[in-house]
Formats: structure tokens, C-alpha cells, sequence
């Protein structure tokens, strides 16, 4: 019999289509998987420990997969609970568990895997040679690793595989790679394992590999062979071209893909549309390799105040860029004059939203904006000095003049105060992978019964 993956959506948290995850239930999967994390919105959520997407939102939706579990009688899995899979994200999702047990008056064997990482294992690997940078790295020390504020392994199949036997209706996962979930069970039952990684890469974001990319969810159905991938919202289609460019998704060879213990080769596989809205696909192949786990952590980078406002006279509009560029300057000679801070104990950058924003230096294309807002980040080692910075600067951000012999010129602050405290600034400080000797070497498992009988 194949095995039959029900992927309710991209990311737990970001909404699915409820009719559709019926019919999954009804189409007798042989598990639920479903990620729960991304790095898309940058290096904070694995700073702080702290999931991206709202609680209320993720007990909504885990609680109608709770449901659609119990209905179909088979195991659910959330890979990176949390957003960033560290294990206070973990035991944050293990409470939202119980809590749904209790409420839905469910009893349930849960199996969580933690796959956080003390910086003492990764020094002493990196000392006995067992940590490989990857393109670009950083460079690590003990005492760079002793720094970050947390560190995952990112857990492959064969960690997922363990929680799984245990026999746990729930799977709880820390920091996972978002195929692992779903080519897990497959792979256990001895299905074609080019065809397990391979589906499971296409069916990670959802209906991402669909024409309807906000439907959310998909049945993958593997086999000895290949696999077959199918949409269950209505008017969502699978076709060859929308399931063969998701090997482009997030990933810098349109043909490898790297896996804890190997590579998924796809350049000669063959993608086939059983009909309007299935596709069948064979020819992948799995490529064992050592048994490395990716690493992923993150620092503190200082603190962060921004400051934003918006100029729309014209000739203000015409000349921004030089603007900016004499206002950074004017501005930097008044933080050293009051402040007593040199360049390299702060930053200050400008962004011209409408016109540079996202790219900087690197925009090659030119239009005549009406407004442009200018959004201004300052980061420095302490908050007290980003907010002081912005509070410095706040006047001339409002009223600095182009030019020395004209008026005082008037912008907009579209809110007040103009500036605000971000916080603590973050950032990503390992691209690096690490040998194990055996999978479980770098996690560990905890399985407890929750709700009541």
C-alpha cells in the first residue's frame, strides 16, 4: 500500500482551507505533517525564543488538525515549533497541546524533540573537526559560539522517525528541515526514497506547488516507484510546470538538494499530469552521503530605534538621495559633537522608501515618486543609546534644509513620537554543518500522556 501524506499548509499559523483538510481526513491519510516555522522574516524569532506567528492564531488551527487527527486515528507532526524550533518553542507548543486536549477531551501519548544545542557540544565538535562552514560563513570561536543566544540542529528524517516510534499520536518537533516531516514516514515504510525527499520538497510549502498558492492543502501519495501529488482545495490545480518549479523554491541548485546523510538528485526526473489536477513524478534519486546536521544560530548585534518621515515637496523629492546623503553627514559630526561617539560605535542608514528601499545601491530602476518616506536605523550596543541617537536626530530628520539659504523646510512624521525602540537587534552567525555519528547524537526525545480519558 502507498503511504499518504496529508500537508494541511505551509506554515501553521498562516490559515488553510478547512473544506479541503476535510477531504483530506476522508482520503485516509497515514499521517498529518505540518511545518511550523521559517526563517523568512529574518534572525529574531531564534534570537528571542520567540514563535512569529500569534498564539491565537496557531491554537485555532492546531486545534482543527487535533480534531482532523483523532477523526483520521493517525500521527500528526509540526516540525520548528515555534517558528524557530528552539526547545522553549517546543514546550510552548506542548502547552498549547494540553490545553486543546483538555478542551477537545482528548487522550494522547505526545513525543517532543528538542533539537536546541549547548554551545559546549558545538565548541567541541568545531574542535575536533566534526563543523564544516558552508558559502558564506562566518567565522567561530568558543567564545563566538558562547555568545549566541541559541543554537538548533536541524533535525532530518531519521530524528522524526524516532519521535514516530514511540508510538506518540502527537510529534512535537524542535528545529527540523521542512522536508523531514513529510518524507519521515515514507521513508520508514520503504517507499522509493528519491521519491520521499523529493515529494516531500514539493509538498513543504503546501499549495505553494499549485495554481491556487494560497489554498493551502495538498495529499501526497508515495509509492516504490515515485510519487503522485494532488491539491484538495476545488479550484487549485497540479500541474508539471507548478510542481517541478518548486525544486526552485528556496533553493540554490534547481537539481540538488542536501538532506541530513545525503542528496535528493532530480535532474532526471520525470513529471507527468495524470489528469486536470494530478501529477505523477519518478526518476528521482536519493544520494547517500555522511550523516552532518545544518547549523543555525543567532547573536545579539545591538539595539535598535528607527525613525521615519515622509517628504513631498518637489524639490525635496527630486534631490532625496543627495539630501540623505548630506543630512547623514551633517548628523554624524552632531552625534560625535554631543554624543561623543565615534562612527564605529553606532550605525545610522537611510532608506527611501519609493524609491531604494529593498535594494540600496544595487535599484536600477528610476520613477518620479510623489512622496518619499525616509526611514532611518539606528543600531547601537545599548537602547539607551539608540533612543538617544533618535531623539537627536529627530529635529533635523523634520526640518533640515537642501540648501544653506533657504527656509527651514517642513516634512511629515506620519506618527508620534517619530521614532520608535525596536528592541534587541539580531542576527544569523552560523552557516555551518555538523558530523554526527549517529542521528540522535545532537537530540533528545521526551514523550508524555496529556489531556484526559
Amino acid at each position: 500500500m502507498p503511504t499518504r501524506v496529508l500537508v494541511p499548509t505551509g506554515a501553521l499559523g498562516i490559515t488553510f482551507d478547512r473544506a479541503a483538510l476535510a477531504r483530506g481526513v476522508a482520503a485516509k491519510p497515514d499521517i498529518i505533517a505540518v511545518d511550523g516555522g521559517s526563517t523568512d522574516s529574518g534572525p529574531f524569532s531564534l534570537g528571542s525564543g520567540t514563535s512569529k506567528y500569534s498564539r491565537a492564531a496557531t491554537k485555532s488551527e492546531w486545534r482543527d488538525l487535533m480534531v482532523a487527527r483523532a477523526e483520521a486515528g493517525v500521527p500528526l507532526v509540526v516540525g520548528t515549533s515555534g517558528t524557530c524550533g528552539i526547545d522553549a518553542t517546543v514546550d510552548w507548543m506542548f502547552e498549547i497541546t494540553q490545553e486543546l486536549a483538555t478542551e477537545l477531551g482528548q487522550r494522547l501519548k505526545v513525543a517532543r524533540l528538542y533539537s536546541s544545542q549547548p554551545p559546549a557540544r558545538i565548541t567541541k565538535a568545531l574542535a575536533d573537526g566534526r563543523i564544516t562552514p558552508l558559502s558564506p560563513a562566518p567565522d567561530i570561536s568558543a567564545e563566538v559560539l558562547g555568545a549566541m543566544s541559541n543554537i538548533v540542529a536541524l533535525a532530518g528524517a531519521e530524528q522524526v522517525q524516532a519521535a514516530l516510534a514511540t508510538g506518540a499520536d502527537i510529534v512535537i518537533a524542535g528545529r527540523t528541515t521542512d522536508t523531514a516531516i513529510i518524507s519521515a514516514l515514507p521513508l520508514a515504510r520503504g517507499e522509493h526514497a528519491g521519491a520521499a525527499w523529493h515529494g516531500a520538497k514539493i509538498g513543504e510549502c503546501g499549495a505553494l506547488c499549485t495554481t491556487n498558492p494560497t489554498g493551502g492543502v495538498v495529499l501526497l501519495e508515495f509509492d516504490r516507484e515515485g510519487f503522485t501529488v494532488e491539491p484538495l482545495v476545488e479550484n487549485a490545480r497540479c500541474t508539471p510546470h507548478s510542481v517541478s518549479a518548486h525544486m526552485l523554491y528556496e533553493n540554490s541548485d534547481p537539481f540538488i538538494l542536501y538532506e541530513p546523510g545525503g542528496h535528493l538528485d532530480v535532474a532526471s526526473a520525470r513529471y507527468d499530469a495524470l489528469d486536470a489536477r494530478r501529477v505523477r513524478v519518478t526518476g528521482s534519486r536519493w544520494v547517500p552521503g555522511r550523516y552532518t546536521v545544518k547549523l543555525e544560530g543567532a547573536t545579539l548585534a545591538g539595539y535598535q530605534t528607527s525613525i521615519l518621515a515622509v517628504l513631498r515637496d518637489p524639490k525635496y523629492v527630486a534631490h532625496v538621495q543627495k539630501w540623505a546623503d548630506e543630512l547623514h553627514v551633517f548628523l554624524a559630526s552632531q552625534i560625535d559633537q554631543r554624543m561623543g561617539l565615534r562612527a564605529d560605535a553606532y550605525s545610522l542608514e537611510f532608506r527611501l522608501i519609493g524609491m531604494n528601499s529593498a535594494l540600496g545601491g544595487m535599484e536600477n530602476r528610476r520613477g518620479e515618486p510623489v512622496e518619499v518616506g525616509i526611514l532611518g536605523l539606528i543600531k547601537a550596543q545599548t537602547a539607551e543609546t539608540a533612543e538617544e541617537i533618535g531623539k537627536l536626530i529627530n529635529p533635523y530628520v523634520l526640518h533640515y534644509p537642501l540648501t544653506k539659504d533657504e527656509e527651514l523646510p517642513t516634512f511629515a512624521f506620519p506618527y508620534s513620537p517619530a521614532q520608535s525602540e525596536r528592541g534587541p537587534l539580531y542576527e544569523f552567525a552560523l552557516n555551518h554543518v555538523m558530523e554526527l555519528d549517529h542521528p540522535m547524537q545532537a537530540f533528545r526525545l521526551d514523550v508524555s500522556e496529556v489531556g484526559h480519558a
